[in-house]
Parts: structure tokens; C-alpha cells; sequence
């Protein structure tokens, strides 16, 4: 008997045709629990049920009239609340929107009244106010590495204060003159709050420019190197920092961002109604937070869409003219309210949770 075995080479069989090889370190995860790690699939399922719920629990929903005016309400929350949501995926939230938005239209309107000039020189210093008042949360954040919330909700207290205080300075009241017979008030009218008909129906243009930024929003999220920045700093920026990745002109930015749409809805209210009441605003910025986390935003960032708040804010206006058209209480809002806020928290963290498992 020889010592020594020739050793004999040893040969992978190859699977048989359409059969599939695993190494039993991956599994690919059910389809339905895929679809349900995306971040709006929640939130439209929940649309949807809400949405057929009032069909039955309020009939004139049915009519075309009030669905429009259902989207006209979701539309003025759904456009602050995609830059709240762009914001809350970067790691950060603003308490101050809902002033903001006052303060916007209280800058357009007194500055044109007051010194009688053409309306759209008030609307474009509105509009560099805003963004400054963005900048400044935003350069305050990055520089002194505060809280998000301490930040913002100074800026809430001041601009609360400054929107009743210099009102009843220069008007010497609580709202401010009408402005709708000074020059260029229609021309702005007809891009910020017009109105057109569909099928017989009125449609605010504010649910067409909702479409609009939502889809903006959706193309700078998914294909352009900012959206990946968005997502970066949210997840860790500390990371993205070391890959690159500009945190501070990506935080001051959003908050920039919400300063815009702060604007828009501020000009879209004071030519609307031709006069805002300045201490109004108050408590809207938790509706658009919450329209954004129903939406499948995280409150720790990183993960959400912009589709999502489209259908959270949809949700809002759905509940809130629902309930009028069902005859309701409509101090049941607020309860319903929290229920939906509640209720999108458990679901975006069994969601997360899901979407982590291997």
C-alpha cells in the first residue's frame, strides 16, 4: 500500500438550467413586503381608505364642486409641505413655517401699500425676506450646532412677535390695508390665486402649481447628485462630509427652500383674501410636519419621498372638508388628526424597521 494519496480535484456542478444557486446568505424578500418599505405606498393605501370613507360618510364629497375644493385645501398645505419634507429627510424641521408664511405676505402687502408702489416690487422683497429668514436657520444651525428645534422655534417666537407688533405700527391694526386696486395686484392674482374651469367645475391654480413642485421635487430626490446630498446629510453627515458631500450648503439650502414655499403660500393668502391678519399662522407648520411624516418621512432623516406628502397632505383636506360635508363636529380635526400622526409614526418605524431586516 502506497504512503501518499494522489489528491483528487474537486469539481462544482453546475445548477441545473432554471434552477436558482443560493449561498444561503441572501433571500429575496416578498414582493408585498417590498412595496410596503416604500415610503408613500403606506400613506396612499391610507389615502385611498380615507378617501372611500368619506364617499359613503358624506355624499356631497361625490360632487365635483366639493372634491375640487378638497384639493384646494390640500394643495395650500401640500405645497409647504414638500420643502418641510426635503427638509426632514436632511436631518432637520422647521417650527417656523407657519409664521414664516405670514410674515411673507405681511412683507408684500405693507411695503406695496404703505409706499404705493407696484405690488410686485412687495412680492419680490417678500420673496428675498423669506429666503433670508431660511438662510438665517439655516447658517445658525450649521455654525452654533444647535438643535434644528431650539433654532427654529426662536425664529417662530420672533417672527410671531415682529408680525403683530410692527402691524399695528404701521397700520394700527391687527390686519393689513386692502390691496386690490393698486397697480399690478391682477396680473399677480392671476399667478398666485386664479381660478379655472374644468368640466364645469372652478379649480384654484394653487392645486396645479402642487402638482407641479411635488413632481420638481420627486426629479431633484431621485436623479440629480443634490437629492443624493439630501439624503446623505439626513442619514449621517459626518459621513457625507468625509465622502465629500457639501453638509453646510445642503442644510442652509433646504431651509432656503422651505423659505420659498413659505412665500408662495404667503402671496397666494394675501391675494386671495387682499388683506392678511397678522397673528395668523400659528400651529400650520405642525400640520405641514405632520403632512410630511404621514407622508413616510422619518423624524431622525434620511428615508422619505416627495410623493408621500402629497398623499399626507391629501389626507389633511380630505378629513378636514369631509367632516364639514358629513355634518360633523369639526372639532373632531384635530382628534382625527392625531390619530393619523400616531398612526404614521408605528407604521414608518415597523417600515424602517422592515426595510433594514436582511
Amino acid at each position: 500500500m502506497s504512503m501518499t494519496q494522489q489528491a483528487t480535484p474537486a469539481v462544482d456542478t453546475p445548477p441545473a438550467p432554471g434552477q436558482k444557486h443560493s449561498d444561503g446568505r441572501t433571500r429575496q424578500r416578498p414582493l408585498a413586503l417590498r412595496l410596503l418599505a416604500r415610503p408613500e405606498v403606506g400613506v396612499f393605501l391610507g389615502a385611498v381608505a380615507v378617501l372611500v370613507f368619506f364617499l359613503f360618510a358624506a355624499p356631497p364629497v361625490r360632487d365635483g364642486s366639493s372634491m375640487a375644493n378638497i384639493l384646494y385645501q390640500s394643495s395650500t398645505i401640500g405645497i409647504m409641505a414638500l420643502p418641510v419634507a426635503l427638509l426632514m429627510i436632511g436631518g432637520e424641521f422647521d417650527l417656523s413655517a407657519g409664521v414664516a408664511v405670514i410674515t411673507s405676505a405681511l412683507t408684500a402687502s405693507m411695503l406695496s401699500y404703505q409706499l404705493t408702489l407696484n405690488v410686485w416690487v412687495g412680492v419680490v422683497v417678500a420673496l428675498l425676506v423669506s429666503l433670508a429668514i431660511g438662510a438665517f436657520n439655516g447658517w445658525l444651525l450649521v455654525k452654533t450646532g444647535l438643535p434644528s428645534f431650539l433654532v427654529t422655534l426662536g425664529t417662530f417666537l420672533i417672527l410671531q412677535g415682529v408680525n403683530l407688533a410692527v402691524t399695528k405700527l404701521v397700520t394700527e391694526n391687527v390686519a393689513t390695508d386692502d390691496i386690490s386696486d393698486m397697480d399690478g395686484f391682477t396680473q399677480a392674482q392671476k399667478l398666485f390665486a386664479s381660478t379655472f374651469n374644468v368640466g364645469g367645475v372652478n379649480v384654484k391654480i394653487t392645486v396645479v402649481w402642487w402638482l407641479v413642485f411635488a413632481a420638481l421635487a420627486t426629479w431633484v430626490l431621485l436623479r440629480t447628485k443634490y437629492g443624493n446630498w439630501i439624503f446623505a446629510v439626513g442619514g449621517n453627515k459626518h459621513s457625507a462630509r468625509a465622502v465629500g458631500v457639501p453638509v453646510t450648503f445642503t442644510k442652509i439650502s433646504l431651509f432656503m427652500l422651505v423659505g420659498f414655499g413659505a412665500w408662495f403660500v404667503g402671496m397666494h393668502q394675501l391675494f386671495s383674501f387682499n388683506t392678511v391678519q397678522s397673528g395668523e399662522g400659528v400651529g400650520q407648520e405642525l400640520i405641514y410636519i405632520a403632512a410630511a411624516v404621514i407622508g413616510g418621512c422619518l423624524l431622525t432623516g434620511g428615508y422619505g419621498s416627495a410623493i408621500g406628502p402629497v398623499f399626507g397632505a391629501f389626507m389633511f383636506g380630505m378629513v378636514q372638508q369631509g367632516i364639514v360635508y358629513a355634518g360633523w363636529n369639526p372639532d373632531w380635526f384635530k382628534a382625527f388628526l392625531g390619530v393619523m400622526l400616531l398612526g404614521a409614526v408605528l407604521i414608518n418605524l415597523w417600515v424602517q424597521r422592515t426595510a433594514t431586516r436582511r
